[in-house]
């Protein structure tokens, strides 16, 4: 019985833990349209729906995830062109 309780608690622990990184990591992130590389997308986009399906390099309808503040530096733009 301890053990199951152990068990799922370190579940729990692992779930919550995981929950709350990728929001910290998307916080630091903004999406960067007209940067992505052919299949390099990191979504949905541009008429399809996964990531790594664009077809060109630099479409103004694909975007991906950049560090935050970065994204004009790499001659993109926050809004799809």
């Amino acid at each position: 019985m301890m053990n199951k309780q152990l068990i799922l608690t370190s579940a729990l622990t692992a779930v919550l833990a995981a929950g709350v990184s990728g929001t910290v990591v998307a916080a630091e992130k903004e999406k960067c349209y007209g940067v992505a590389m052919a299949g390099k997308n990191d979504c949905a986009a541009n008429g399809h729906a996964c990531a790594g399906q664009a077809k060109v390099d630099h479409h103004g309808k694909e975007w991906k995830y950049v560090a935050k503040g970065t994204c004009e530096e790499m001659k993109g733009t926050l809004k799809p062109m």
